[in-house]
């Protein structure tokens, strides 16, 4: 794990997952959101539903490396908010 470029580990599903938010991930998260821009963007996070937050999640796990975890984000079984807590560890450390 590289902390320096803003990657975190964070249990889903019972399994320690790696995360990052990379400048492809804002990009498949403005697609799959359906937002274009960092304002609209930001809008949009405040108030994700279910699915949102799964494609956000999984543009971390991709970023972090978890492409099969990413590919399988819908099938994995993760809890709601072991799901918010990663996006928001994610997001909090590629801010620093």
């Amino acid at each position: 794990m590289n902390g320096v470029r803003g990657e975190v580990r964070h249990t889903l599903a019972g399994e320690a997952r790696r995360l990052c938010l990379t400048l492809g991930g804002l990009a498949e998260i403005e697609t799959g959101l359906g937002v274009e821009g960092l304002a609209a963007l930001a809008d949009r996070m405040r108030k994700l539903s279910c699915s949102d937050l799964l494609i956000v999640l999984a543009a971390l796990l991709r970023g972090g490396g978890e492409g099969e975890a990413a590919d399988r984000v819908n099938t994995l079984g993760i809890n709601p908010r072991e799901a918010a807590e990663a996006v928001a560890k994610a997001f909090a450390a590629a801010a620093e």
